[in-house]
């Protein structure tokens, strides 16, 4: 299974060639001609997109475009996958996956440009709740212009900026290290 970048001319050469394989010795053919190969390819980090988090259940992970786990090892019917977010986690070695990246690892970098292409994409304007009134939003109300007189809250009053939402403790144990966060 082979990925290269997209969208290049054809006047330049294709540099970063990516070759995924689970065979012991891997040999590049590009138009008959042979570009290298490499025996004892078993130990390199594979990368994989649409990953399962459990058997048979459909690709969950590294779904979006540029995304891909990293098969870092196995250990007792377990695979250590690596994140891009920098979370280390275990899944069940039975589960399937999709070797490669996704593609248009650029997406990212997209400038929206105006309000109304923003509105094509289904996202509704950013109000702050401090603008609003009280029964808009706990931070709304005040004599001029407040800065909400609370730690920060949505507006069904449940904390924001930092708060702790996750509840499953069942599958705290497959996780080896949490993601890196940004500073926020």
């Amino acid at each position: 299974y082979i990925t290269s970048r997209r969208f290049t001319e054809r006047t330049n050469a294709v540099t970063d060639v990516k070759v995924y394989s689970n065979a012991n010795e891997v040999e590049l053919l590009l138009n008959g001609v042979s570009q290298g190969g490499r025996s004892n390819a078993t130990n390199c980090v594979f990368v994989w997109k649409n990953v399962e988090l459990k058997p048979g259940a459909g690709g969950k992970l590294a779904r979006a475009a540029g995304q891909y786990v990293q098969l870092v090892g196995k250990d007792a019917g377990y695979a250590q996958i690596k994140l891009m977010s920098g979370e280390l986690r275990m899944v069940r070695g039975e589960c399937m996956g999709t070797i490669g990246a996704v593609s248009n690892p650029d997406n990212s970098n997209q400038q929206i440009g105006k309000a109304g292409r923003s509105r094509w994409l289904g996202r509704r304007p950013h109000n702050r709740g401090v603008v609003m009134n009280p029964v808009d939003h706990p931070h709304g109300g005040g004599e001029g212009r407040t800065s909400g007189g609370r730690h920060p809250v949505t507006p069904w009053g449940k904390p924001t900026k930092g708060y702790k939402t996750r509840v499953n403790k069942r599958t705290d144990r497959l996780i080896i290290r949490r993601r890196n966060k940004g500073k926020g």
